[in-house]
């Protein structure tokens, strides 16, 4: 665990070196920062988008119970709707991750209305530093208790091209 969680850390260390020591237009698309954040849960795609028009596109895997809104904790679903980009996390359990800012009042209020406590930590994530068993046991398949997970180099590339409060909205 301490090995990739210093692993985490000289990568993050190196971008941030690169992007002060290189010139913006010395990255190229590198640099395009996303000013949305469009996850299609159906087509298992995050796509970073600008003005409309798609940066990237990244394969995803969601939650166990990939199907509807996430309405309490432990119920494996991802949720749906209008969220934010919100902190950042060199030091998780998982290769970098960005919390998104669900619950939002409305998350709050169903949850309340339903007598459940509604969840939260729902992350855009690579893989687990301590995965259990083989790599390839997350290829292809959902996988996280309802967060967005992506491969370790494509986490990297959302990192770089996203901000804190960027909009994400996640469909079914």
């Amino acid at each position: 665990m301490k090995i990739a969680r210093a692993f985490s850390a000289l990568v993050c260390a190196s971008i941030l070196s690169v992007s002060v020591c290189v010139g913006a237009d010395d990255l190229g698309a590198v640099t395009d920062r996303a000013d949305s954040v469009l996850v299609v849960k159906s087509e298992r795609k995050l796509y970073l988008l600008r003005a409309g028009r798609v940066l990237r596109e990244f394969d995803i895997a969601l939650g166990l119970v990939p199907t509807g809104h996430k309405q309490r904790e432990g119920d494996f679903r991802t949720p749906e709707g209008r969220y934010r980009l919100e902190t950042r996390n060199v030091d998780s359990d998982y290769f970098l991750s960005i919390k998104v800012s669900y619950p939002d009042e409305t998350d709050r209020a169903r949850a309340r209305a339903m007598g459940v406590d509604p969840g939260g930590a729902i992350m855009i994530h690579g893989l687990p530093n301590q995965p259990k068993g083989d790599l390839r046991r997350y290829e292809g398949v959902d996988w996280t208790d309802g967060c967005i997970a992506v491969s370790n180099a494509d986490m990297v590339d959302i990192w770089m091209m996203t901000s804190e409060s960027t909009p994400i909205e996640i469909r079914p």
